[in-house]
């Protein structure tokens, strides 16, 4: 993990904590220790619910020690429904850690991402003009669905023939993702949302987004895929956040086509989609080999050898590897373009929410952002997760994984903090 950009915009702001003496009863307070208590823990007590890659990781290491059911803990990688359930009834001690800020929805929801970004562009137009407002042009039109109907109607009727998507705005691993071009594929799903009288109290709509298609989606091997890259932010006020230097490409099993915009596994990159795909066969990996060999000649110029796609290779490419890649068919300097505007994307996105999302200090979180490239090498911000899986299909992709969350960790650097509880106040 490295600094990739650190802002720091507007002035500080104090951050939300329960105080001391709320401490009652009806909070739980963690990170707690005094007299003898103190002196003899040495150990990080960790807590997680989620049996992947960061279980390894937090059970291997040093000096941290898994606390169970409802002990005291100092770190809690936890997941949103437990955010959302006892962020606001828990007291945490100062060097106490958990893995979400409260508000994180501002930014991963597909609605609130776009709405936040919408504002923002418009915020930067009037304080520093169209050319700089353009940079925040990395997203497709979206419309809110269905408080947004009207409004995408019209749209839709300026563009006739074009391919939309719809997406619910609080689901992932792309369900309930579908691709339609005509109203009439969205009646349907619009009468649906419509509750009658008795039933508005007790079953709420679930909101979609309504989202242009990017129809023209750079392919490796006649298939489409997306770029999953990591961001870790600290804090938001000052706005601190590290790149992680790797990633990987998501690719689709099935040659892209527009000709069928009902098959999935054409369409959706997600590796939860494309491995229910019958070509899918996770156990038959290979980390090393994929379908394009890039080496080097004597001239030192790259050159692309074809290799037979097989979709037993699975469907991964680390970042580096892409990277090589697009320098071999488009040179170097298109690709550190390429990355820049990426990097813009991780940046201005982060500055949309900056102001709304609460700068808890307890709070660091662990971005996984989905990005889409096109035929022009233009990247598109396509959704941001509060939750990238941590789960591995591979080999490759656990020890990925694994360096990530080790990384990730020696930037929260919980030892230090607990060094700093444990020293005596003068």
């Amino acid at each position: 993990m490295v600094p990739s950009r650190e802002a720091l915009l507007g002035p500080g702001t104090t951050a939300i904590r329960c105080p001391k003496k709320l401490q009652n009863q009806n909070y739980k307070g963690h990170g707690l220790s005094k007299g003898k208590e103190r002196e003899q823990r040495a150990s990080i007590r960790f807590k997680t619910t989620l049996m992947n890659t960061l279980m390894d990781v937090l059970r291997h290491r040093p000096g941290w020690v898994e606390v169970k059911d409802e002990g005291e803990w100092d770190f809690y990688w936890c997941d949103v429904s437990w955010l959302r359930e006892n962020f606001d009834h828990t007291y945490m001690d100062e060097h106490v850690r958990i893995s979400h800020f409260r508000n994180h929805y501002e930014l991963t929801r597909k609605n609130y991402m776009v709405k936040n970004l919408k504002r923002f562009r418009k915020q930067l137009e009037r304080e520093a003009g169209k050319l700089e407002a353009a940079k925040c042009d990395f997203f497709p039109k979206t419309f809110e669905m269905p408080c947004e109907y009207h409004l995408f109607v019209e749209e839709f009727r300026k563009n006739p023939g074009i391919t939309w998507i719809m997406k619910p705005v609080a689901r992932s691993q792309g369900k309930g993702i579908f691709l339609f071009r005509r109203l009439k594929d969205i009646v349907d799903w619009r009468k649906d949302t419509r509750s009658s009288d008795d039933q508005k109290d007790d079953i709420p709509v679930e909101n979609y987004v309504a989202q242009r298609y990017i129809e023209n989606p750079y392919l490796i091997g006649g298939r489409k895929f997306d770029l999953r890259v990591y961001v870790l932010v600290m804090s938001y006020i000052p706005l601190r956040a590290w790149l992680y230097r790797d990633g990987f490409a998501r690719f689709s099993n099935t040659r892209f086509t527009l000709n069928s915009i009902d098959d999935q596994y054409v369409h959706l990159t997600n590796v939860a989609v494309q491995k229910t795909s019958p070509d899918y066969h996770p156990k038959k990996l290979h980390p090393t080999v994929g379908p394009l060999c890039i080496h080097s000649p004597e001239n030192g110029s790259l050159s692309v050898t074809p290799w037979p796609w097989d979709a037993h290779m699975g469907c991964k490419w680390t970042l580096q590897r892409f990277r090589q890649y697009l320098a071999s068919k488009h040179g170097p300097e298109a690709v550190e373009t390429l990355f820049r505007d990426i990097d813009n994307i991780f940046v201005k996105s982060l500055q949309s929410v900056q102001k709304v999302i609460i700068s808890d200090k307890h709070c660091f979180e662990l971005y996984g952002y989905d990005i889409l490239i096109d035929q022009d090498l233009k990247p598109w911000l396509l959704e941001v997760n509060a939750s990238p899986s941590l789960t591995a299909s591979s080999q490759e992709d656990y020890e990925l994984k694994t360096c990530l969350l080790e990384d990730t960790l020696h930037v929260v650097d919980m030892e230090a903090r607990s060094l700093r509880a444990d020293s005596p106040c003068w």
